[in-house]
């Protein structure tokens, strides 16, 4: 994923309109479909056969990626293809949910997995881009979007049994409040989005850093959030959601506002252990939260969440590029004003679930 505009610029060779549009209707296309799929999954359709889908798509949209070079057949592939594979991470997660027959451990192992991904996969992609090219990449891409098609054919079907709503979320919003929940996370978010991908722009710009400083932080970043994911997992069957979720906005105030202040690289690398603890409140506890506040439908809940992220980093890069222009430490500035905006969201959900239940 971190390699697609590197690819669009690099080997194909794209205006920068080209990549804006590329950017824009990739993931809005991944929204789409991705809600399609879970209203499926919330029907009739068994999960594992959307997981099996959504891995093919994936083994044709990445195996053209290596093999195509016209602007307009990767557009192509990337808006049918590459979204609909997208729909595979909250399937993912309300397959766990369903299997585990209501909240339970299963969803935060799954987002710690995502984390030991997301620590080996980007520098193993480096790797390959430099030994193997851009064929080499995408081919493997493809193989092991494949392998994701046959193992969720294996997959056992859930069995049937009604959730108890005694284990759910008791402090959050109720279903009505979903929308100001959602529109939370987007903020929420999208500022985890802009910290990250504007985190080596800032090291080099305005630290003088290298990229191996960035690449250090946010390596130790990733690291540190998969026992934190873990143990807030574990915490969220015992405590509020809904205020683990909140006091994620508070830290990041704090880290956000940190990082508008720092001026070396020791004090972005210190800061880290502050932006792990938000991203396993918020992107952590946030899915199972979801869930909770929808447990009829864990598919259209475990999406909406994605999509949130979703939409999110499509502000965060709009933010990036005015970030350009106007300094790169701007982008803290931004990301803490958005934290803002998405705990005054929250603040405002837990209110409105007050005056529901009076």
């Amino acid at each position: 994923m971190p390699f697609h505009s590197l690819f669009l610029t690099a080997e194909v060779k794209v205006t920068p309109v080209q990549l804006s549009a590329f950017l824009i209707a990739s993931p809005l296309a991944s929204v789409v479909v991705s809600t399609i799929m879970g209203k499926l999954s919330d029907g009739r359709v068994q999960r594992r056969y959307l997981l099996a889908a959504g891995g093919v798509a994936g083994a044709i949209g990445y195996g053209l990626f290596a093999v195509l070079r016209d602007y307009w057949l990767l557009l192509g592939t990337a808006v049918v293809f590459v979204a609909m594979t997208s729909s595979l991470l909250p399937q993912i997660f309300a397959y766990g949910r369903a299997a585990s027959r209501g909240p339970s451990m299963m969803v935060s192992v799954l987002r710690t997995l995502l984390s030991v991904a997301w620590v080996a996969g980007p520098p193993l992609a480096a790797l390959m881009v430099a030994k193997t090219g851009w064929v080499g990449l995408f081919t493997a891409t493809a193989l092991l979007q494949l392998g994701v098609a046959v193992l969720a054919l294996t997959l056992p079907v859930p069995a049937a049994e009604p959730e108890k709503p005694v284990e759910e979320e008791a402090a959050g919003p109720t279903r009505g409040g979903m929308a100001v929940v959602a529109a939370a996370f987007v903020f929420l978010q999208g500022s985890v989005g802009l910290a990250v991908g504007g985190l080596p722009l800032f090291v080099t710009t305005e630290l003088h850093g290298t990229a191996g400083d960035a690449g250090l932080a946010m390596g130790l970043c990733a690291a540190l959030e998969i026992p934190m994911i873990l143990w807030f997992g574990s915490l969220a069957n015992r405590v509020s959601q809904h205020k683990l979720v909140v006091t994620g906005a508070v830290i990041g105030l704090s880290y956000h506002g940190l990082m508008l202040l720092t001026d070396s690289v020791w004090q972005v690398l210190a800061a880290q252990l502050l932006h792990a603890t938000v991203i396993s409140l918020v992107m952590g506890v946030g899915i199972t939260y979801f869930q909770s506040l929808d447990p009829g439908r864990p598919g259209h809940a475990s999406t909406m969440f994605t999509n949130t992220q979703i939409v999110g980093g499509m502000i965060a890069g709009a933010l990036t590029g005015l970030a350009a222009q106007l300094g790169f430490r701007w982008i803290y500035g931004f990301s803490l004003s958005m934290v803002a905006l998405g705990l005054t969201l929250l603040v405002v959900a837990g209110r409105v679930t007050e005056s529901s239940r009076r």
